[in-house]
């Protein structure tokens, strides 16, 4: 039985991949995508394909590509069992539970990996200049874009001294995203109140509670759960009136007020052309592992005057977009 928001699905042209028999490489080369959270966008999934275009695999022609999604953690070792089965020729993990999945299902079909914390501390590889396994690929570290975030966030609401930190307990992620947000909440003079969500229910008792704590502010921090479930933070954000920074645009194009965030089409480009690479022999363990040089501000002017709030003009300034 398929829960419901849970997609598995091919990508491309075909319905069905022909059997392979187990140890026997498929004639033409299948990457396997795996990924919690909502549906891969269209940009993202448009992305990959064109790192892998830039390396000469074009999908239906001389590559597949197949998506396993799932809105729980729990269902990522199952998948990357079954790829590992096909077998998949590579393994792209679009977060941190599911290169963790992948990792232990394989110790030697590549993974290339898309994730937001450190790869060394969470055990993926041992060096960023040279993997030495079966993983390489590209790390956002976003504790620094919490740091930054919240500085903004700060400079947005500066009389805000509580801040309400959405968190899902599910996620791996979440004692090094506690630690690396105490900590720059130290530095400026900041409280936080933390809440968790890791179902619909979850999401509105959440934001009951950072109400009655008084939080001026609220920050999201990066969750493909919380991702999937966009459109309902930004609906009661706005109910409640809480100035908030998000993890990625799409939110503040759905309506939310500031998103600041590395450019994750451009990451995810770059993950297809190490996929590339891989699908031309070359090994993951002499790909080093890549962090990102862009990043974007996206600020909704919009919603900020609908919380009467004044976007001071430096951050106008900066931003990379700013929606009327």
């Amino acid at each position: 039985m398929i829960r419901r928001r849970e997609f598995i699905a091919g990508l491309g042209s075909a319905a069905a991949w022909p059997v392979v028999a187990r140890g026997q490489q498929p004639a033409m080369p299948l990457v396997g995508w795996l990924r919690a959270g909502e549906l891969s966008r269209a940009e993202y999934l448009a992305a990959f394909r064109q790192g892998l275009n830039e390396l000469g695999h074009i999908e239906g022609r001389n590559v597949k590509i197949e998506l396993r999604n799932s809105e729980q953690y729990d269902r990522l070792p199952e998948f990357a069992s079954e790829f590992v089965r096909r077998p998949v020729t590579a393994m792209f993990a679009d977060n941190l539970a599911a290169a963790v999945a992948g990792r232990a299902a394989t110790g030697i079909i590549p993974i290339v990996f898309a994730i937001g914390g450190d790869p060394i501390r969470d055990g993926l590889v041992t060096s960023l200049s040279r993997p030495t396994s079966n993983l390489t690929g590209v790390t956002f570290f976003v504790g620094e874009l919490l740091s930054k975030r919240l500085g903004l966030l700060r400079e947005l609401v500066p009389k805000a001294d509580l801040v309400a930190v959405l968190i899902n307990p599910t996620n791996p992620n979440l004692q090094t995203r506690l630690q690396d947000m105490q900590v720059a909440a130290r530095t400026m003079g900041l409280q936080l109140f933390t809440v968790n969500a890791s179902n619909e229910s979850d999401i509105d008792i959440a934001f009951a509670a950072m109400v009655r704590a008084g939080a001026a502010a609220l920050l999201v921090v990066d969750d493909p759960f919380l991702g999937s479930h966009r459109e309902q933070i930004v609906a009661l954000a706005a109910h409640h009136a809480l100035p908030t920074s998000y993890f990625n645009s799409q939110f503040v194009r759905d309506g939310g007020l500031m998103g600041y965030s590395d450019d994750r089409s451009e990451s995810i480009r770059q993950v297809g052309r190490y996929v590339g690479r891989i699908l031309k022999g070359e090994k993951p363990a002499d790909l080093p592992v890549l962090q990102p040089t862009k990043f974007e501000l996206v600020i909704n002017l919009k919603t900020a005057k609908a919380l009467g709030l004044t976007i001071p003009e430096t951050l106008l300034a900066t931003a990379d977009e700013v929606i009327q």
